[in-house]
């Protein structure tokens, strides 16, 4: 599943309650003029920044000048970029050429030689599929009912999680890399080796059909009522305290139409997962400070949020299509605007909120 076309739901969850917060200070930007720069690290030489759709991964300096480190062949996404003491990992996904879906994945690791393959992220997904435990869709429809669901649009009445993958974005420690893959609706553990192993599968994201939503969405009155079962949708992860993972998800399934996206903790040794916080707008990049305060970029909520150690959930800032978000030093960086306009030059930019270097 695309990331961004990703449905997102309301309903079925309940969302942490939003407090007031003071303004934060105007942010510096830092680079701009950029084709969807949806993930982020922070290195000691600068804001490593990808261009998504642009296939490539570049090093914004702390003067502002930008330097290509890697572009990609044949159209290929380049994403998901973290780094720990000079190691720089990143995701790369090609699309069928009909359909515009994800049609392989791998995570590389950049080197002064070029990118070399860490882990085949697709290969893994065909293999062992680890959503197949789960069931989305509307699971208690009579056959009359199944039969007027607008499938065309919106999948099968009911399926099982089915073979795809989207590696969206990773985070390092020192013996492993975390993905969070939002076409395989699970976080994966890749070793230095690349052997690849299933953390956790994220749940289902349940919300009620109500009739506006039906209405909105030109499904039949009979579902009114059901619940659907969305599909997760992992965007980003994070180790916080403690060594837990903190992982964002878009919820999806019928289409953007009210916030259901999420923030779990998941136990990378037991992979239990713990809802801190939901009713988030299309969320795709979270940072975790010591504390265990969580930043979180809502791409079409207009906004960043910051998600306390109790889960209560304020506003840090309102910005255009945020994308990603990271923590240096006390100081928050981020993506903006994200999206490429209808018309005219793209306009993405890196932004550091207060002031100080990019030095990590």
């Amino acid at each position: 599943m695309s990331v961004l076309a990703s449905a997102t739901l309301a309903g079925g969850l309940i969302a942490a309650p939003a407090v007031a917060a003071p303004p934060p200070p105007t942010p510096t930007t830092l680079a701009d003029g950029l084709l969807s720069p949806l993930s982020l690290a922070i290195s000691g030489h600068g804001a490593l920044v990808t261009q998504n759709f642009g296939g490539t991964l570049d090093l914004v300096r702390p003067d502002g000048t930008t330097t290509n480190l890697y572009a990609s062949t044949g159209g290929n996404e380049v994403g998901g970029v973290s780094v720990r003491k000079g190691r720089i990992v990143f995701t790369e996904t090609s699309s069928d050429p009909d359909t515009g879906e994800p049609a392989d994945s791998w995570v590389k690791v950049l080197t002064k030689s070029g990118a070399h393959t860490l882990a085949h992220v697709r290969a893994y997904e065909n293999a062992t599929n680890p959503d197949s435990v789960n069931t989305y869709g509307i699971t208690d429809l009579d056959a009359d009912c199944a039969a007027q669901w607008p499938a065309d649009q919106f999948g099968p009445v009911t399926y099982t999680g089915l073979p795809d993958s989207h590696p969206y974005a990773t985070f390092q420690t020192k013996h492993t890399t975390y993905v969070a893959d939002a076409g395989m609706n699970a976080v994966l553990a890749i070793s230095p080796w690349g052997h690849i192993r299933t953390v956790a599968v994220l749940p289902p994201v349940p919300v009620t059909i109500t009739q506006d939503l039906a209405t909105g969405l030109g499904a039949p009155d009979c579902v009114v009522g059901h619940t659907y079962y969305g599909e997760p949708v992992p965007t980003d992860v994070q180790v916080g305290p403690h060594g837990q993972l903190y992982v964002t998800t878009e919820g999806g399934g019928i289409g953007e139409q009210v916030p259901l996206g999420s923030v779990y903790k998941i136990d990378p040794w037991h992979g239990t997962t713990t809802l801190v916080a939901g009713g988030l707008a299309t969320p795709t990049g979270l940072a975790v400070n010591p504390r265990g305060d969580v930043y979180v970029a809502e791409l079409f909520g207009g906004k960043i949020s910051k998600i306390d150690r109790h889960g209560t959930v304020s506003t840090y800032a309102e910005v255009g299509l945020p994308g990603a978000v990271e923590l240096s030093y006390g100081k928050l960086y981020a993506t903006i605007d994200v999206l490429p306009p209808d018309e005219g030059a793209p306009a993405g930019k890196v932004v550091r909120f207060g002031w100080g270097g990019t030095k990590r």
